[in-house]
């Protein structure tokens, strides 16, 4: 069995990538949105945690959480969250996705990509910077023209606390292609 090296400190904030399996752009649906929100809520309910910023793209998604003191398990979050969603998505589709070998024997639905990224956030420094890479990722990835055109972000919300003003992040906003946050 593999030992993947993660962050195994009680509580804290975590940066995350997740990524659908073979980049499917399943969040392009208005459907697939409904059913990531309803199992997350799910989650949060029996398993806590805060959403600090969220950015869902077609195909992947960040966030950033922090846990509550003395929880560590994040990876049972996402497993969680994971398998409502792929339930949901099952029962809306009535069919038999193809799944390979490997999938099947990790009992393994084709939607999301094995694993996911996470990395502790270790300062407030470290925080900004990728509280600021979230929001600005769907220009990034040439999406849109500037952060408050993307609908599917902690952005607005952020506007309204007086975190960003609104004009935040247009094209000008310069971010490092190589930047290590995980994509």
């Amino acid at each position: 069995m593999s030992n993947y090296r993660r962050s195994r400190s009680p509580g804290g904030t975590f940066f995350f990538t997740v990524v659908t399996h073979c980049r499917m752009p399943l969040f392009d649906q208005p459907q697939a949105r409904t059913f990531l929100r309803k199992a997350v809520q799910e989650v949060r309910i029996k398993h806590p945690f805060t959403v600090n910023a969220w950015v869902l793209l077609p195909e992947h998604l960040h966030c950033i959480w922090t846990l509550p003191e003395g929880d560590q398990d994040y990876s049972l979050r996402w497993s969680l969250i994971k398998a409502g969603f792929s339930r949901e998505t099952t029962r809306l589709s009535h069919g038999q996705e193809s799944i390979g070998e490997s999938r099947r024997k990790h009992r393994e639905k084709s939607l999301w990509q094995r694993r996911f990224w996470e990395h502790r956030i270790r300062d407030e420094h470290d925080y900004q910077s990728h509280f600021d890479y979230l929001h600005f990722n769907p220009v990034r990835h040439g999406l849109v023209g500037r952060v408050q055109d993307w609908p599917f972000s902690t952005f607005h919300a952020c506007v309204k606390l007086g975190i960003y003003p609104e004009g935040w992040g247009g094209r000008a906003q310069a971010f490092e292609d190589d930047d290590g946050f995980g994509e």
